[in-house]
């Protein structure tokens, strides 16, 4: 045999790329699921220490996305990182707040 059937770099071995006529339906991300969920809870409960984990799963979803399968209506990793961010900012808002001593409203310094 010759050593030019087996070169793999042949150019008449070149075929076009060409996508499927459809993706395989893909299951729904349970951590973009529940990181959106408990982002939802962080805001409502104010708990700082659950908005941490949160931000960490949006981040993951984030980088474990698959940008060529996404379909309309799918959730969208980018809302469940600014969703968590947003939770972050809230969880820890409250620590910026006094209470005037005289009336007892809320004053931010």
């Amino acid at each position: 045999m010759s050593s030019n059937q087996l070169e793999v770099r042949d150019s008449s071995r070149e075929v076009k790329l060409t996508l499927p006529r459809s993706w395989r339906v893909e299951s729904i991300d349970p951590f973009g699921s529940v990181g959106m969920f408990l982002a939802g809870m962080v805001m409502v409960t104010k708990n700082r220490y659950l908005a941490w984990p949160v931000l960490v799963v949006a981040i993951s979803g984030v980088m474990n996305q698959h940008p060529l399968r996404t379909k309309e209506g799918g959730n969208n990793p980018w809302a469940n990182l600014v969703m968590a961010v947003f939770a972050l900012v809230m969880s820890h808002l409250s620590m910026f707040t006094f209470t005037d001593p005289r009336t007892g409203g809320v004053r931010f310094s």
